[in-house]
C-alpha cells in the first residue's frame, strides 16, 4: 500500500522536520508489525505507515528534541510507556 498524501500532510503539520518523521514513522510502523496496538480507529483498512502517520496527526505521538524542556503534563501522559517507544 502507498503512503496517503493526506495523512502526510497533515503529520507534517504537527511533525515539520521530515527527517524527524520519517524515522518516527519507520519506528512505529517497525512497532505496529510485531504486534503493537493501534492508537487510532479507521473504517479502511491502513499500512503501518499510514496508522503511524495518522497517530502522529491526531496527536497520539509527538517528539521533543534533547534540549528542549518537557511539555506540561506530557511526562504524566507516557505513564508506564517503554522510553524507547516515544
Amino acid at each position: 500500500m502507498a503512503i496517503k498524501d493526506e495523512y502526510l500532510q497533515e503529520a507534517l503539520k504537527v511533525v515539520p522536520i521530515p527527517n524527524i518523521l520519517i524515522n518516527m514513522v519507520s519506528k512505529r510502523a517497525r512497532q505496529l508489525k510485531l504486534g503493537s496496538k493501534a492508537m487510532v480507529q479507521s473504517y479502511e483498512r491502513l499500512s503501518p505507515e499510514n496508522v503511524a502517520l495518522k497517530e502522529i496527526a491526531e496527536g497520539y505521538l509527538y517528539y521533543r528534541l534533547p534540549n528542549e524542556p518537557a511539555i506540561e503534563g506530557q511526562e504524566e501522559m507516557l505513564g508506564d510507556i517503554p522510553q524507547d517507544v516515544v
